[in-house]
């Protein structure tokens, strides 16, 4: 080997001088190659590299620091007066210190008032502070000033719609709404005769001509104004147009006169649990008015009138079971930019009824007004694979009501549900006189009010029969709603969330819809597309004869269970077979298609299909869920619905007969407030609830927050 050959000799033997001077090329340190066959790495596998995890920890050292320095002036002051002090405790729990992250205890921040509980839904808002005992109950919906009001739009078409002749002229009541209406309104009629001959309930023979005959000639009575006691009072409108408000909220718009100067048009901006995306054009302004809509909920029904105040405010958003994250992270956009609350937490509906009536393990069943909603909650937890979504609830069962009436002379034959009016007198007759004991049906007289703005009230009597138990009856043979144009409009404005690395849709998914979806239509099970004709409201809304077959199995689980994609599993025995979770094909096949079938079947299959996915074959598990089934939402307070219910489980279930129990909240709780309930004990909870979103973390992480905030697996 040649030795080092100085500047000199090299000069002189080959003609080269070397001018550095021995210092490296750069000072950085020089990285070796990565051994492939054995590296690792502890990027974001600790908790401290983790934002939302490495804030939690300080808060809790706070928290730690801020009870040991009380502890210390407890003992140091209680030293100095050589006795502890009256109200000073000497061993002060930890969990205190836990609670309050640092602020005082006294007043009223720790019973919950500076946060603030909001259920939004298709019909109702349920807003109010934790600390309240009830909730504040206000409209969803907001008038804007247009050109027509909703009642004038289509050629002032009603609702229900009427057929009509060829020359325009309107046909009798007994074909108005069509022959298929007809025919399963007879049916229905005839079937009921028979239970009720079989329960040995006296049937008089000619109780529906009794009926129609006497609402023939029942004339209205009219009453002056001044003569009323009970008369409403409309929404004042300045007699200036240009002086009249951009818009309403809540029960005021509700009470603006149709025929007002300037209109107003009344927007829900949900509907059926979704999004109403064929009222607006644009997105921007459907997100602008819920955000509007609980604006002014909190200014007019809270008192908090200042917004700059709202940064000291939390915030708990109740959302449904199976949600879609667009709607999630919209919401948590809304409540941090415009509502700008300080902190920001979720809870989803069904595991905030458990909350709130204190069931451990329970079969939650939310009949709203436009959706119904069904998930087993065991151990604080919602069971991913049975929860179920169906669109249909109370208003359905309010249309199909002055359906049934209008098809037997109701008096008041002019009913327009767009009208406003009309829709609150609408909601009234079903809250009064609709009932599903059958000890109650019988010829009965009643009557109402109609109350219009500029007009003399006047009182109606009519009689009812049988309408008043088969309207709400649909929820068990939902072919009788009007299902058509639930689907109108659908992701004309705002698409499905998709995947980032995978491209395709990652909305939440469950074995039991897709079990409910395979049982509407059987295509899905094959893997067929379906034609997409659902922007035009023209899909498959009821089981098709096809899947008959299927219903009817579906009815007799203990004998054929319904596997994840709805097919018959093999009957080897009685016991319901296990129900595994639905594989990554089933997940993106069930997403894709969920907006091209509205899920809408009886709700019995619908709750004997969502415990038999959550009890995931287990007999003992399925008679826990039988046994704590929770009846909530405003849609089922109807006398007597509850133990028709259960006779229809059992009717399903015969083996679990003596298990089946349908329960409503104890504590005489509002059913219908009973989430709301459950939001704001969650609310309250402080230390061993690590689901709040902070401001920085939101600024810093946006969206990608909720997968270490959530309590699910987002």
């Amino acid at each position: 080997m040649v030795g080092k050959r100085s500047g000199k000799a090299l000069l002189r033997e080959e003609g080269l001088e070397r001018t550095d001077n021995n210092m490296d090329l750069t000072t950085w340190p020089p990285v070796n190659m990565i051994n492939q066959k054995n590296y690792y790495t502890e990027y974001l596998k600790r908790d401290d590299q983790i934002l939302p995890l490495r804030i939690l920890q300080e808060e809790r050292r706070n928290r730690m620091t801020a009870t040991a320095k009380d502890r210390d002036r407890a003992l140091a002051q209680a030293s100095l007066n050589e006795a502890p002090q009256s109200g000073v405790d000497m061993d002060i729990d930890d969990d205190v210190g836990m609670e309050d992250a640092g602020e005082p205890l006294t007043g009223q921040d720790a019973l919950g008032s500076k946060v603030i509980v909001i259920h939004p839904g298709s019909q109702n808002l349920r807003i109010g502070l934790a600390s309240d005992a009830l909730p504040k109950t206000v409209p969803m919906v907001i008038a804007r000033k247009c050109n027509m009001s909703e009642s004038e739009e289509n050629g002032s078409e009603p609702s229900p719609k009427r057929l009509k002749r060829e020359n325009g002229a309107q046909l009798d009541p007994e074909k108005m709404f069509g022959e298929e209406f007809t025919t399963q309104y007879s049916k229905m009629c005839a079937d009921l005769k028979i239970h009720m001959r079989a329960n040995k309930r006296r049937v008089l023979p000619n109780s529906k001509e009794l009926i129609v005959n006497y609402n023939k000639r029942a004339p209205p009575e009219t009453i002056s104004e001044h003569n009323d006691p009970l008369r409403i009072d409309w929404t004042e409108i300045p007699i200036d147009p240009a002086q009249a408000p951009d818009y309403f909220t809540g029960k005021e718009a509700l009470r603006i006169p149709d025929l007002s100067n300037p209109r107003y048009k009344l927007y829900w901006p949900l509907r059926c649990g979704w999004y109403n995306e064929s009222d607006y054009r644009e997105k921007k302004d459907l997100y602008e008015d819920i955000a509007m809509i609980i604006e002014e909920a909190i200014k007019t029904q809270l008192n908090l009138k200042r917004k700059r105040d709202w940064a000291q405010y939390g915030c708990v958003f109740i959302v449904p079971d199976l949600y879609e994250r667009n709607y999630v992270t919209q919401a948590l956009e809304m409540l941090m930019r415009d509502l700008g609350f300080g902190k920001v937490c979720f809870i989803q509906e069904s595991l905030a009824a458990t909350f709130g009536a204190g069931y451990t393990v329970a079969c939650v069943v939310d009949v709203g007004a436009q959706k119904t909603s069904i998930c087993c909650v065991e151990e604080g937890m919602c069971i991913e694979n049975s929860r179920i979504n169906l669109k249909y609830g109370g208003a359905d069962v309010t249309e199909t009501f002055i359906k049934m009436m209008l098809h037997d002379h109701f008096p008041y034959e002019d009913i327009n549900l767009k009208r406003r009016y009309d829709f609150l007198l609408a909601e009234e007759l079903k809250t009064r006189f609709c009932t599903m004991n059958e000890g109650d049906i019988s010829p009965q007289l009643f009557d109402f009010h109609l109350r219009a703005s500029g007009q003399d009230t006047r009182k109606y009597t009519f009689k009812t029969y049988d309408e008043v138990l088969l309207a709400p009856q649909g929820y068990f043979q939902p072919t009788i709603f009007d299902n058509s144009r639930k689907l109108k409009g659908r992701r004309k404005l705002i698409d499905r969330s998709y995947d980032i690395y995978e491209g395709g849709p990652n909305d939440p998914v469950s074995s039991a819809q897709s079990a409910v979806i395979s049982l509407i239509s059987p295509i899905i099970s094959t893997g067929t597309q379906l034609n997409g004709d659902s922007a035009n409201g023209q899909t498959a809304s009821a089981p098709p004869k096809q899947s008959a077959s299927l219903l009817q199995k579906a009815n007799e689980p203990e004998r054929t269970p319904i596997s994840a994609v709805g097919t018959p599993a093999p009957d080897d025995d009685d016991t319901p077979a296990p129900v595994g979770e639905a594989n990554a094909a089933t997940n993106v096949l069930a997403s894709s298609m969920r907006d091209d079938v509205l899920p809408v079947i009886s709700l019995d299959t619908a709750i004997v299909t969502s415990i038999a996915h959550g009890a995931r074959g287990s007999e003992h598990q399925t008679r826990n869920f039988l046994m704590s089934v929770m009846v909530i939402g405003g849609g089922a307070q109807i006398p007597g619905f509850c133990s028709f219910l259960e006779e229809k489980l059992k009717e399903l279930r015969p083996g679990y007969a003596k298990d089946i129990i349908i329960g409503i909240p104890p504590r005489e709780l509002d059913p219908q407030g009973v989430i709301w309930k459950g939001g704001s004990v969650f609310g309250k909870l402080r230390g061993t609830n690590d689901s709040w979103i902070g401001r920085m973390e939101y600024d810093r992480l946006g969206a990608r927050v909720l997968v270490y905030k959530c309590m699910w697996a987002w």
